[in-house]
């Protein structure tokens, strides 16, 4: 048995095809399940256009600590109120942790935008917000796990004008290893494991 790798990323695309339902959104063209499959294939996909503003926001918030960045760009207010919660943090911070999950050895594997005296700290850019948006997220459970010491797991979403803090706590946040475990499941009942087991064998 060898070891795989697995990231928030991965099951992040995999609860999005499992929603309730998947119909609910008809008029996006997005193919939740072709997505998905992409994903497990690890094959290359299209930057879209939220990807690419979610890039130029966080390259902004760098360039801002760095102090290189342009004042009279629409988007540096926001970023600099990100910069000022992230100056002196370490920034793309690489995190891998050996796990095990129903008897398969797993290299857990995250990168965090901001790693900052016990606080992580994710850098979201997004068009709307509501309280509570990524309350169902993998991301800080998987964060948690990846690193013991941290204590609070906080997203900055962003507009661009607006910035919205979302704080969560170690003690209130769920295991991410019935999440795994229930993906397992899933790759089995579909036969998908030997796809994912090839795709993402590591060393």
């Amino acid at each position: 048995m060898g070891r795989y790798l697995m990231t928030h990323s991965l099951l992040a695309s995999w609860l999005y095809t499992m929603k309730e339902n998947p119909y609910e959104d008809m008029t996006t063209e997005r193919d939740p399940m072709g997505e998905f499959m992409q994903t497990l294939r690890r094959e290359p996909t299209l930057t879209t256009e939220a990807m690419q503003n979610g890039i130029k926001f966080e390259d902004m918030v760098t360039d801002i600590i760095n102090g290189r960045a342009a004042p009279d760009d629409p988007w540096y207010g926001a970023a600099e109120k990100v910069a000022r919660r992230c100056a002196g943090g370490i920034l793309q911070y690489k995190a891998k942790k050996t796990i095990e999950v129903g008897g398969v050895s797993l290299l857990l594997y995250g990168r965090l935008d901001c790693l900052k005296a016990g606080e992580i700290i994710d850098i979201k850019f997004t068009k709307s917000y509501d309280t509570g948006k990524f309350f169902s997220s993998t991301q800080h459970p998987t964060y948690f796990e990846l690193i013991p010491e941290a204590r609070q797991f906080t997203y900055l979403a962003s507009n661009g004008s607006a910035v919205w803090p979302e704080t969560y706590f170690r003690e209130d946040a769920p295991s991410i290893f019935p999440v795994i475990s229930d993906f397992f499941d899933w790759l089995r009942a579909v036969d998908l494991m030997q796809v994912y087991q090839e795709k993402w064998a590591t060393l």
